[in-house]
């Protein structure tokens, strides 16, 4: 008997099952979670060996998992009908890492994500490792495996603060010169902090402290109650 053609996923699992790897096929993707220390490594096999071949590197990019699963506002038992407008104030920003609420995330904070395509057989994947420490994350990086990663990772370093180890030019890419902080941690506050304005009478910009109040943007929640379906049903009566 011809031998079962394995999927992505099993092809995976058997080639990486040394490492702490946990491979997740869901929602039509398949994900290949490795530990940092591996990062680089992990990539040349998937590059390099026959079974894989993705030979092209779409994107790397970094996720802050602070509050990750809670939210800002209550869409559940404020009111049983019409919009919630309920505010919990345990939004990111509102605590730090150690203190944060503890729920459905993470033991880390900070990941690096790849994504992976293989044109020779039409796959793609996507690879992700947590950084060890939450307080100067460092993955190692991708640049000698794929030069297109230079910038992506730069990107990352300068939004998100993660250091790539080994990137031949790891600088700012997107903020000023003198820019402090990283935008995309969800810690960094969304209103900044600091302005930028042209002086006409100094014939330079200047920075100075915010002057808008920061506050929580809540939506509208539509929920599902007796209104929403007896107008629905009246309007297919109408149709009919």
């Amino acid at each position: 008997m011809p031998e079962p053609i394995l999927t992505l996923a099993e092809r995976l699992k058997a080639r990486f099952s040394e490492l702490e790897s946990t491979v997740i096929d869901a929602c039509g993707e398949t994900t290949l979670e490795v530990p940092a220390v591996a990062w680089a490594n992990v990539h040349r096999a998937l590059r390099d060996e026959p079974d894989f071949h993705f030979e092209q590197l779409m994107d790397v990019c970094g996720v802050d998992y602070l509050s990750y699963g809670d939210d800002e506002w209550d869409t559940t038992d404020i009111s049983s009908e019409g919009f919630s407008r309920g505010v919990e104030g345990e939004g990111a920003g509102r605590f730090r890492w150690e203190n944060r609420p503890t729920g459905a995330g993470p033991a880390r904070r900070f990941a690096a994500v790849s994504h992976l395509l293989s044109v020779q057989y039409n796959a793609r994947l996507r690879v992700r490792c947590f950084a060890e420490d939450n307080s100067l994350p460092i993955v190692p990086s991708l640049v000698e495996l794929y030069p297109v990663a230079n910038w992506f990772e730069r990107e990352a370093f300068d939004l998100m603060g993660i250091v790539f180890d080994g990137h031949p030019d790891l600088r700012r890419i997107l903020t000023d010169y003198g820019f402090v902080g990283h935008p995309f941690r969800k810690d960094f506050p969304l209103i900044g902090n600091v302005e930028v304005r042209y002086d006409a009478e100094k014939k330079r910009v200047v920075y100075e402290p915010v002057s808008i109040e920061p506050r929580v943007g809540v939506p509208r929640v539509i929920r599902e109650d007796s209104r929403w379906q007896q107008a629905q049903a009246e309007q297919a009566q109408v149709k009919k």
